[in-house]
This record gives structure tokens, C-alpha cells and sequence, in this order.
């Protein structure tokens, strides 16, 4: 069985989507003969769309573009490149660096979200994800039926028939509970004289949606645009063809394929025994003989829910005097040794002059300190629930190690849902998640995953020099995000301070915002509001 909806378009649609699109069947596909900031704009609108990138393309961007130039040009058929240069350079000398120098920008839809965190793994990969606090998941397919992954075993086994029901009632219960949430929120923050129409709705809709995406099973669907290098494409399709769950291995064969008809020279490797295959195959023989290891050296207990939700596992007690030896050390001529022992002769009011001196007078979030801040660095554990872990897990300037995601650890139910008098419904669908991930656990211990709804809690732990924590604590603090990360980046800080001790660092993260708000999203809709009247006017 073909897991994937096939879009239907009409012949003159077609004539022009095969000038750009590498495909226009498969879900998988890359963007050709288009201007790079046409591609950016398409993927930044994607995010917030719920239409297919191809769909998108017709409806909302070729009227703006001359194609005239474009009329031979077929990019469904495999591009026929030139590579002798490149294969005498990469062959003869060995010249990785050549493969970050073709870029792609591919569309990867219909992956659901177990899928989407590993295709975001990669440090040097950008990415675009539907959002999905700006799309409602009660639409469904041009098929007819609901946005989630359909596995080719679980349908062909016994649980079949059970995983459709399941999955359809949860977003049944998605589908039903959000215009009642909408109207909830409606009557509890009604319409000022300052906002439009517009404005208003889209604040009391974001709320509505951030409230109940929590019912949605993680094997919802999701589009997402990336952006990389050659070299980066080749390491994550190495690491997903060595994926234990098949929908991973077999998404990397899609991107295989359309990826080669753009750089084909960047990928030859992939398939060579000696490399792309061993590769593989060291990837997937270490993890599974770890995990051998580990199960035979270790007798796990009961999972036991978790009383905090944010530890500081580690940190360097001298981490601030760390930071100010880098200081020193880049502006001036001592060497690290040195430059230490006089660091070590400052006293405090010294150290906090020259710190303040290094970090200065921050205008806005983006106006941060320099590398000296990545000579400290932080090891956090956390617990939250998965929706918030999708959003924090995007950061790629740190390490990130998550564990798969069961229901073992308990949900979150979002306070307004109970305030809205939904917590009851919202419970049971919970409920009925948790029963059938532990009836499809046994036969299916990867696919169980796709049965547990975002409100489940997964654990992870995330390690960050303290450049990217300023970074990732005052953007994930903005009164716009999510509570449920808003509430981790406001602990890290704490933690930062207190704990950790230092104190200097955390005064310097000036951005965070711990400004109580009802609405998140209307702020940032104003915003948006004045650039359109703006920009028309």
C-alpha cells in the first residue's frame, strides 16, 4: 500500500510545475530553476499553509513570476550534469569540502512527526515546518481522509482495522473540541477597539490550536522545506537508512531519488560498499549491540513520573571565570595560561566591569556577546510534553539526545482546556492513546509510537554553551511562544543563576521575557498588522 495522497493537477498546472518541481506525484521533491529568494519566500509561506508546496507555487506565486524563459525546461527529467571536474577533485584528492558547495532546497511532506525529528537532526541543514499553531489538523486530505501516516505492517497485521479507528477518533475529538475551545476563548478575551478583525482572529485561533494540539498522535503529518549542502544531505540519509523504523528508511530512498536528479555528483558515494554501505551498517550494528549492552548490564525499574521538569545536570562552577579568560585572551596578547592567572587576580568589581564591557548595551534579542560565552557550557534534563519538545528540538547549535516516546511518563493537560470545561474529553482521548500504544507495543515496538498523542511527556537532555542558551532562553521566553516552552526557558535561566551560580551570564540574557500574557499570538499579529499597512501604503 502507497501511503502517500497523490495531488491531482490539470494538464496546463502540469506544464508549468515541471519547469521547477523535480516531480508531481511523489511527496518528496526539489525546487529547480527558480531564483533562491523565490524559493525562501515559498518556504517561509509553506510554513504557515496548509497547502502542498506545489499548490502553493500555482495559487500564490506563479502570477508574479515571468516564466517565458523557462518554456523547454522539464526539471522531472533527471538533469544531466557535467561532473568530470568534480569527480577528478573528489576522487583523485579527496576533497569532502567540495560536497558543501551544491545546495538543494527540498520539500519532504506528508512525514509524520516522528519522521520530522529526524529530518531535523542535522546541524548544518535549515529548516521550515508547518506550524501547528497556525493550521488547523481538522481538514482533511484531498482523499478524504485524516493528516496521519498509515504503515504499510500495522495495516497489513492484526491491528490494522483498530489503528484507522484509533487514529480517526482522535481527531475526531481534535476536530470537535477546537470551535468549542475557539468560542471559550472568544467570550473569555473578547475584541478591543485596537485590533481588526483579522488581527483578533488569528490570536484567539493560534490559542485555540496551541490548546488542543496536544490530541493529535505523532504520527500527524507534517511538510517541511530544508535547505543544505550536498555533504549535509549525504550524513542524514547515512543515519536514516540505519533508522529502525521504516518509515525513516524508506523516506530516505524518496529523497535519494530526487536529490540525484539535482546532485547527483554530492551523493555517489551513498551507494559504494566501502562507504555509504558500511557506514550504514556501523551505524546500525553499534546502535543495536549498544542497546544490547545496556539491557543486559542494567535492570530498569518502574518509569516513575518526574517531580522537575528542568534539571541543570552539569555545569563548570568556574564557568563566568572561564568566559572572562576567553575575553582577555582575544583581546590582548597574553597567552591562555597567562591570561588566566590574571583573570584570577581580578576582583568582583573588576570582572563585572570588564564583563559588562564584553557584553555592552544590547539593543535588541539578536545583539549577542561574542565566542567567549561558548567557553561555558550547560547539561540540561528535561520532561515536557511533545508538542514543546518539536519546538526546542529544532535548535541545532547544541547537542540534543532524546529517548523514544511512550506514554510512560504521564501528559499535560493545558489549564485553559479545563477552564473551558473540555478536560474530561481531553482526558479520554489521552486514555485511549495510551491503551492502544500498549496493545501495539509488543508487535510493533517503533510504530507504537505513532498511537501517543502530543501531550505525552518525552525525556531528553540538551547541552549548550552559554551563547546558545542566551539564544534559545530569550526567543523560546517571547511572549508569543508556546507556555509549555516559554515555562522551560524561564526555568533554564533560573537555573543558570541559581544553581549554576552565575549570575553575570544570566543578568546578561537582558531579552527574556517572563511577562505573563492571555493571548500569545496578539502582539506578533499587530506587528504583522503595521508592516502590511506599511508596506500597501
Amino acid at each position: 500500500m502507497h501511503p502517500y495522497v497523490v495531488e491531482q493537477f490539470t494538464d496546463a498546472e502540469e506544464a508549468v510545475l515541471r519547469r521547477y518541481f523535480t516531480n508531481l506525484e511523489g511527496p518528496v521533491f526539489a525546487l529547480v530553476n527558480l531564483p533562491d529568494v523565490v524559493k525562501g519566500a515559498l518556504f517561509a509561506r509553506y510554513s504557515r499553509s496548509s497547502k502542498s508546496l506545489r499548490r502553493l507555487f500555482l495559487d500564490e506565486f506563479v502570477g508574479d513570476l515571468d516564466l517565458s524563459g523557462d518554456l523547454s525546461v522539464d526539471a522531472t527529467v533527471g538533469l544531466d550534469r557535467a561532473d568530470d571536474l568534480y569527480q577528478k577533485i573528489f576522487v583523485e584528492y579527496g576533497d569532502d569540502s567540495v560536497a558543501q558547495l551544491g545546495g538543494v532546497h527540498l520539500a519532504c511532506e506528508q512525514a509524520s512527526n516522528i519522521l520530522t525529528k529526524v529530518l531535523e537532526r542535522g546541524r548544518l541543514m535549515s529548516y521550515l515546518e508547518q506550524s501547528t499553531r497556525y493550521l488547523g489538523y481538522d481538514r482533511r486530505l484531498a482523499n478524504g481522509l485524516y493528516r496521519y501516516y498509515r504503515d504499510h505492517d500495522v495495516l497489513e497485521s492484526r491491528w490494522g482495522a483498530r489503528y484507522v479507528g484509533e487514529m480517526d477518533r482522535m481527531f475526531d475529538t481534535y476536530r470537535e473540541m477546537l470551535p468549542r475551545m475557539t468560542d471559550f476563548l472568544a467570550k473569555k478575551y473578547p475584541k478591543t477597539a485596537q485590533d481588526t478583525d483579522f488581527v483578533y482572529r488569528q490570536a484567539i485561533r493560534a490559542k485555540a490550536l496551541d490548546a488542543v494540539r496536544g490530541l493529535l498522535p505523532a504520527s500527524a503529518l507534517s511538510n517541511l522545506g530544508i535547505y543544505a549542502s550536498g555533504q549535509a544531505y549525504e550524513a542524514l540519509i547515512l543515519r536514516m537508512r540505519a533508522h529502525p523504523l521504516p518509515e525513516v528508511r524508506q523516506y530516505s530512498q524518496l529523497m535519494l531519488d530526487e536529490l540525484r536528479k539535482v546532485i547527483p555528483s554530492f551523493l555517489k558515494r551513498l551507494d559504494v560498499p566501502s562507504r555509504g554501505i558500511a557506514w550504514t551498517q556501523y551505524l546500525e550494528q553499534t546502535r543495536d549491540a549498544t542497546r544490547q549492552v545496556v539491557a543486559s548490564l542494567l535492570n530498569e525499574l518502574e518509569t516513575v513520573e518526574p517531580d522537575e521538569h528542568v534539571r541543570l545536570l552539569a555545569f563548570d562552577p568556574d564557568g563566568e571565570a572561564r568566559v572572562l579568560e576567553a575575553i582577555v585572551f582575544a583581546n590582548s596578547s597574553l597567552s591562555s595560561d597567562e591570561a588566566a592567572r590574571r583573570v584570577a587576580h581580578l576582583d568582583e568589581g573588576q570582572r563585572d566591569t570588564l564583563f559588562r564591557a564584553y557584553v555592552g548595551e544590547r539593543q535588541n534579542r539578536r545583539h549577542r556577546p561574542g565566542r567567549a560565552f561558548e567557553r561555558t557550557d550547560y547539561r540540561f534534563e528535561l520532561v515536557t510534553d511533545y508538542g514543546a519538545f518539536r519546538d526546542l528540538q529544532r535548535h541545532r547549535l547544541l547537542s540534543i539526545e532524546w529517548q523514544s516516546l511512550t506514554v510512560d511518563l504521564g501528559y499535560d493537560v493545558p489549564e485553559i482546556v479545563v477552564e473551558a470545561g473540555l478536560g474530561e474529553a481531553y482526558r479520554e482521548s489521552l486514555a485511549r492513546s495510551a491503551d492502544f500504544y500498549h496493545a501495539l507495543r509488543a508487535d510493533f515496538p517503533q510504530q507504537a509510537q505513532y498511537a501517543v498523542a502530543l501531550a505525552f511527556r518525552i525525556r531528553y537532555v540538551m547541552q549548550m554553551n552559554a551563547r546558545e542558551a542566551m539564544h534559545l532562553i530569550e526567543l523560546r521566553s517571547g511572549p508569543q511562544g508556546h507556555p509549555s516552552y516559554r515555562r522551560v526557558a524561564h526555568e533554564m535561566v533560573r537555573l543558570i543563576r541559581d544553581e549554576a551560580g552565575h549570575r553575570r551570564i544570566a543578568a546578561a540574557m537582558s531579552y527574556v521575557d517572563f511577562s505573563e500574557t492571555d493571548l500569545e499570538r496578539l502582539e506578533a499579529e499587530r506587528a504583522a498588522e503595521r508592516n502590511r499597512s506599511k508596506r500597501d501604503n
